[in-house]
């Protein structure tokens, strides 16, 4: 299924000219980003539709093992790195070019106490034209300073937006985390030598 044809998002709006009905504090201030959570945006040059290619080529920016589709609405893909995350997503909308919102139903986080930190949080992506550029906006609500896994988790995501995300999109590939290119490729350390 094209993605870009996609009008009614996974919460059941009917959407109007491939937008949802405007809540009123949208109406007057632009689209609307949930502001309780870690966020965090970059703008490039790339088209709004580059920049949704790219969020949706999960496997092209986030390190681990990805089960499952990740650009239709409605689908659901698990997420895994090593033995430390795991976590299961559904893709609840997706507007394209405009914004992708993947709603976590089950998680577990190995390095903290609460495992299931994530569990019920939303991972948004806001994409917006301003002139010649293109923001991404993005916020996983839920991931709120409390949250033991708030410093670990918001520096990773720091890293795999503003660094993994941002090489995809502005060069086509990701090569900002060559450790983890290693380990694909079945070298086990910086000298490159295979893994028996």
């Amino acid at each position: 299924m094209n993605v870009a044809e996609k009008t009614v998002s996974e919460k059941g709006f009917r959407r109007e000219g491939g937008r949802a009905p405007r809540a009123p504090q949208e109406a007057a201030h632009g689209p609307r980003m949930e502001s309780k959570g870690f966020s965090t945006s970059f703008t490039v040059n790339q088209s709004p539709r580059e920049v949704f290619d790219a969020i949706n080529n999960v496997r092209g920016w986030w390190s681990g093992e990805i089960e499952g589709s990740t650009d239709e609405l409605g689908a659901v893909f698990t997420y895994r790195y090593k033995g430390l995350h795991r976590s299961t997503q559904k893709i609840t909308e997706l507007v394209s070019g405009k914004r992708v919102v993947w709603h976590v139903s089950d998680a577990s986080l190995e390095f903290v106490q609460d495992k299931t930190e994530w569990n019920g949080t939303d991972i948004v992506f806001e994409i917006v034209r301003k002139g010649n550029e293109t923001e991404v906006r993005f916020n996983h609500v839920g991931l709120v300073p409390r949250l033991q896994c708030h410093g670990n988790c918001s520096g990773a995501w720091g890293f795999y937006i503003n660094d993994c995300l941002r090489s995809l999109i502005t060069t086509g590939k990701n090569d900002t985390n060559p450790r983890e290119s290693r380990e694909r490729d079945g070298r086990d350390d910086a000298s490159g030598r295979i893994q028996a």
